[in-house]
C-alpha cells in the first residue's frame, strides 16, 4: 500500500481517485497533480512506481493538505465564532451555516428530532 502525507492510498484503484483520499485533494486537483508530474492517471496505485510517487510527492508540496489543512479550517471557524459573525453564531447553536432551510431539513446538523406533544383540547 502506497502512503503519502501519512494516508494509505487503496491499492486497486487509479491514482487519481486514489490521491482524493488525501483531505483538500478532489478529482480535479488530482488530475491536476498528476498532469504536473507527468504520470498517467489511470495507472493502478500498486502499479506506480517509487520514482512516480516522489514526483507527486514534489507536487503535493506546493499545496495546503491533510493536517495542515484541517488545523487552518477549524481555525477559521473558531475565529468566526469568537468575532460573532453570523456564520459563527450559526456553528455555536449547531445549525446549517451556508443558508439552507432548517423548518423540515437540516437533520444533519440538527440531530435526530426531537418528538413534540401533541396539546389536548
Amino acid at each position: 500500500m502506497a502512503r503519502i502525507k501519512g494516508v494509505d492510498l487503496p491499492n486497486e484503484k487509479n491514482i487519481w481517485i486514489g490521491l482524493t483520499s488525501i483531505f483538500g485533494i478532489g478529482r480535479n486537483l488530482s488530475e491536476t497533480i498528476l498532469k504536473d508530474a507527468n504520470v498517467d492517471k489511470f495507472k493502478k496505485v500498486k502499479d506506480v512506481t517509487e520514482e512516480e510517487y516522489a514526483k507527486i510527492r514534489k507536487e503535493l508540496d506546493k499545496y495546503t493538505l491533510e493536517g495542515d489543512l484541517r488545523r487552518e479550517v477549524a481555525l477559521n471557524i473558531k475565529n468566526k465564532m469568537e468575532i460573532g459573525s453570523y456564520q459563527g453564531i450559526r456553528h455555536k447553536k449547531g445549525l446549517p451555516v451556508r443558508g439552507q432551510k432548517t423548518r423540515t431539513n437540516a437533520r444533519t446538523r440538527k440531530g435526530r428530532g426531537k418528538t413534540v406533544a401533541n396539546k389536548k383540547k
